[in-house]
């Protein structure tokens, strides 16, 4: 006959105070993908000197290496911010192109010069103007680009008449109230963008050499006539 077997052992309650629960630990915060064009906060507050440090950096990259073998991430890199800044300030590669130019154009001070008190001397005001800036080398490597892009591409080319075109050319004309202001423009414009590819793209002599003073003096009559007569 088998004996019964035993129960089995059971634990004493413990005694002393209970152990504290360990804390909980909180869950990682969830990090959020920010989209295209959103940049974090911290950039986004940066402000103006970022926006300009890039428009700046644009210009470099454009008249270095041209408007197709210049991408947005390349001017970010020169610039020190993330792509999606970029994108954020100034939108497509085509806008940030007619911001790195219009630096050097500064159509908004410009006009008012150009036109002065009235059409007396308009003339020799817009030719000294446009030779002035192609004579600094700081403005005229964009402009070069932006001559030799537009050649090829429409987007340099549609830059190219915004700027020189419609935010200078077109202004100046229309503040004169004159007959047929765009087609008097574009006269102006031709003769401008003209002297530009020979004598800066091209070189040609004499007129590669020549002093931009007697350029000025040869040139300006003819403007003046585009510009006022009737």
């Amino acid at each position: 006959m088998t004996e019964p077997s035993e129960p089995p052992a059971q634990s004493e309650p413990p005694t002393g105070p209970a152990e504290p629960a360990a804390p909980a630990v909180p869950a990682a915060p969830v990090k959020r993908r920010r989209g295209p064009g959103r940049p974090r906060q911290d950039e986004a507050e940066d402000g103006p000197g970022t926006q300009e440090r890039i428009r700046l950096a644009a210009r470099e990259v454009f008249a270095e290496r041209g408007y197709d073998k210049t991408s947005v991430r390349g001017i970010a890199k020169v610039a020190g911010v993330d792509p999606a800044l970029v994108h954020h300030y100034f939108g497509s590669k085509d806008d940030l192109f007619a911001a790195a130019i219009e630096v050097s154009m500064e159509p908004a001070l410009v006009v008012p010069a150009i036109v002065g008190d009235g059409p007396e001397g308009i003339g020799e005001r817009l030719a000294r103007y446009f030779l002035g800036i192609w004579e600094n080398p700081v403005s005229r490597a964009p402009l070069l680009a932006v001559i030799r892009s537009a050649l090829t591409h429409e987007a340099a080319a549609t830059v190219l008449r915004g700027l020189i075109l419609r935010r200078v050319l077109e202004r100046v004309a229309a503040d004169l109230d004159v007959p047929d202001p765009t087609l008097r423009a574009e006269l102006a414009a031709s003769h401008m963008i003209g002297i530009a590819l020979l004598r800066y793209v091209v070189r040609v002599e004499p007129l590669a050499s020549a002093d931009p003073e007697t350029i000025v003096a040869l040139v300006a009559p003819t403007l003046q006539r585009y510009l006022t007569e009737e």
